[in-house]
């Protein structure tokens, strides 16, 4: 008969040495069975279970508090039409998901949104579920043949008080056809001018570069939101980003100014972060909103659904801090008057 190992008891666990000390790295253990102590070590890399995976009553009650199945206006609405436009030459910093969601949030919210999608990716019409297939009316059309924004603009599905100006393909060769065009520079802004409706918000995602179409979003824009990824790289081309705003507010739009910086993709388990979050409200201040997107698998799986994370997973941590951005945003517009522009 092949005896068979028995698994160790609390009773059969190796006594310790009298006197022995536990190295220094380690945290002091509660007794077995015994009452964890007050103060419980939790190293800083690893989260706890309350902020990772939060209760299903508390998820509950924060995605009721995003939908906001009521329709109440509880988010401030500003008096004037705030255009914003979301740039940064560097790609994968998360310009596009915070277009999308920020536009959800508000207009889940009481809020009436245009999303302009300006780059030829398209990705914000996807992650709004409009179709920008070849064919399709788009912001293309408003640039080049100066069609009405009224005539292409799409209204969300699923989501009231949202609209969005698609993008297609075609839109890859506008740099090179607004080359010729009279006024090129402010084919957007006159569109957006020229719409017969009333906005309360009005986001422009901009392509990953610095050429025609970004300089179209900043002369159409009052405002700038810059999404920052905590990350070394995300820093190095945001003096130029600067340089180039600083140009247009010189020579195209005096009222341009850089109003907001969101930090995203945020892991809280380096000290990189830290230290890039740190670097980043040094030098910009109260512009940093208070807000910070955590790196968040749902956020990335929304789009794949047509959707943004605000109606994939209300419940979840990045819905969360997007939620909580955006009501950042509006308290602020409604404190600082100057910033908008009809």
């Amino acid at each position: 008969m092949v005896a068979v190992p028995q698994q160790p008891t609390p009773e059969a666990a190796p006594d310790v040495a009298v006197g022995a000390a536990a190295p220094a790295d380690t945290p002091p253990a509660a007794g077995y069975g015994a009452a964890p102590a007050a103060s419980t070590y939790v190293s800083r890399e690893t989260p706890t279970r309350e902020e990772d995976d939060p209760p299903l009553a508390m998820e509950a009650m924060r995605a009721v508090q995003i939908l906001n199945p009521s329709g109440e206006v509880t988010m401030p609405r500003p008096e004037r039409t705030r255009v914003m436009c979301v740039a940064n030459q560097k790609g994968g910093v998360g310009k596009t998901t915070t277009t999308v969601n920020l536009a959800v949030a508000l207009a889940l919210h009481g809020n009436r949104v245009l999303v302009v999608d300006l780059d030829p990716q398209g990705n914000a019409s996807t992650g709004l579920n409009v179709p920008h297939h070849t064919g399709v009316p788009d912001v293309y059309d408003c640039l080049i043949d100066s069609v009405p924004l009224e005539e292409v603009a799409q209204a969300v599905e699923g989501i009231p008080n949202l609209w969005c100006v698609p993008a297609t393909i075609d839109l890859a060769g506008a740099e090179i056809e607004l080359v010729s065009v009279v006024a090129r520079e402010s084919r957007l802004a006159r569109a957006i001018a020229a719409y017969p409706g009333h906005f309360d918000y009005v986001f422009i995602d901009c392509p990953p570069s610095l050429g025609l179409l970004t300089v179209n979003a900043l002369v159409a824009a009052q405002e700038v939101l810059i999404p920052i990824q905590c990350e070394y790289y995300a820093l190095e081309g945001l003096n130029q980003l600067i340089q180039n705003i600083n140009l247009v507010r010189q020579h195209l739009n005096p009222k341009l100014e850089v109003s907001t910086i969101l930090l995203t993709m945020y892991d809280r388990r380096t000290r990189l972060a830290d230290a890039v979050e740190q670097d980043v409200r040094n030098h910009f201040g109260d512009k940093v909103l208070q807000a910070v997107i955590p790196r968040n698998v749902r956020v990335s799986e929304a789009p794949s659904y047509g959707q943004s994370v605000m109606t994939y997973d209300p419940g979840s941590r990045g819905a969360t801090s997007y939620f909580e951005a955006a009501q950042e945003i509006a308290e602020r517009g409604v404190m600082e008057p100057v910033s908008r522009n009809a």
